[in-house]
């Protein structure tokens, strides 16, 4: 091995996580994503990905970390290394594996609209001239911008998703866009949702909604992946996926 591929090779190895030695998972997350990732109000982080994470860290028998991070700027983070992993409710679509790798499914939620009770609102062409929120960088506002604003809809992206509910509460907007557990249980189950229901076909579409929710990791740490993948498998054959799951759901968000 000549110097300039042995200093490569020590240089990648430098530059990614050393599973062998691990003692500590860094998860990046942006916290606004209820029943999945929120804050109490005690400012302590909850969530049915918070339990799946620290199990996950049980299994490996390391700590784990948690990072809060904006979820538009949640993958550069990731790539400058200021945490390991994201765990934070991230759907696998074909344009973020171009830039970063995932762990097996951690569960697959569909997407769907959000308006008040009875909106009209059901069909591309009645959203023509309406106000749609999403959260910035999510898949929801990728598949909203692809089918929905070249037809005249108007596409509101905000920094995370409690502004969304904000300014649909407050009629600033015609609807939302999102995680259809998410919206249920941090919405439409609490007081404040009562004159709101969803509106509309379950939303399927590969290209921009993806396969289902994951762990993002850097290409680059394989090894990380591998062992995250395996305590997957572990939780889910052991009961302790389960277990989490009747916490937060009374379905299986695995399929």
């Amino acid at each position: 091995m000549n110097k300039l591929v042995l200093a490569v090779t020590l240089g990648l190895a430098l530059g990614s996580v050393n599973a062998k030695e691990l003692t500590v998972i860094r998860f990046g997350l942006d916290p606004s994503y209820a029943p999945f990732e929120s804050k109490s109000p005690d400012g302590k982080l909850v969530g049915f990905d918070i339990d799946i994470g620290n199990a996950i860290c049980d299994k490996l028998k390391v700590r784990c970390e948690w990072v809060e991070n904006a979820w538009d700027g949640i993958i550069p983070a990731l790539k400058a290394k200021k945490f390991d992993a994201i765990l934070s409710s991230m759907s696998v679509t074909e344009k973020r594996q171009q830039q970063i790798a995932f762990s097996d499914k951690v569960y697959h939620t569909p997407s769907r609209l959000v308006a008040r009770k009875n909106a009209p609102l059901t069909s591309v062409e009645s959203l023509k001239g309406k106000r749609i929120g999403v959260e910035q960088g999510s898949t929801q506002e990728a598949y909203a911008k692809q089918y929905w604003e070249p037809n005249g809809v108007t596409v509101v992206s905000y920094q995370n998703q409690d502004l969304v509910y904000q300014d649909l509460l407050s009629g600033r907007l015609d609807a939302a866009l999102q995680d259809s557990v998410q919206a249920d249980m941090s919405l439409l189950k609490t007081p404040r949702g009562r004159d709101y229901a969803f509106i509309g076909p379950v939303l399927h579409d590969a290209k921009t909604l993806g396969v289902g929710a994951a762990i993002g990791l850097r290409k680059e740490d394989q090894e990380l992946r591998q062992r995250i993948n395996q305590a997957i498998t572990d939780i889910r054959q052991d009961g302790t996926y389960q277990k989490i799951q009747r916490k937060y759901f009374s379905f299986d968000v695995y399929n």
